[in-house]
């Protein structure tokens, strides 16, 4: 599996704690689209990198990570063919993946700490879409795109 991850300075501690938790897993090639400092950077231009990447097939999936994960996801889902999940628990990143079929996981760097934040990302890696009935309503959320 190939993921692409980035982050803006509010989560770059947190970007280094989820490449840790990637390594784990012999068969993901991780892909680091930075930032790489402190420096304020702006978050829609780090989910444009990273959606860019799933949505060209580069990457099957991606993690984008903000101060709080809200703006960075919000600017993910404006991406067409995106289906970006911010989760704080690993309740919601399993169903992200088993109902959803979420591509993108979103976190916070000043939200989670780095023992629940690797339980999430383990979550959102190891969980496959169900499809069945739910598969129905992903293609009505992708739908939305075109209205």
């Amino acid at each position: 599996m190939k993921i692409t991850i980035g982050s803006d300075h509010g989560a770059v501690q947190l970007k280094e704690e989820v490449k840790m938790v990637l390594k784990e897993y012999g068969d993901i090639e991780v892909t680091d689209v930075g930032t790489f400092g402190t420096d304020s950077v702006d978050y829609p231009d780090i989910a444009e990198k990273v959606c860019g990447d799933v949505v060209s097939g580069k990457a099957d999936r991606g993690i984008v990570l903000c101060g709080t994960g809200i703006g960075i996801s919000i600017a993910a889902n404006k991406i067409k063919g995106i289906r970006c999940a911010l989760c704080n628990d690993v309740f919601s990143a399993k169903m992200s993946r088993q109902h959803n079929n979420a591509n993108v996981l979103a976190m916070g760097g000043r939200v989670l700490g780095f023992g629940p934040a690797g339980e999430i990302v383990r979550a959102f890696v190891e969980g496959e879409f169900e499809g069945g009935r739910h598969e129905r309503r992903v293609n009505k959320i992708m739908a939305l795109e075109n209205k």
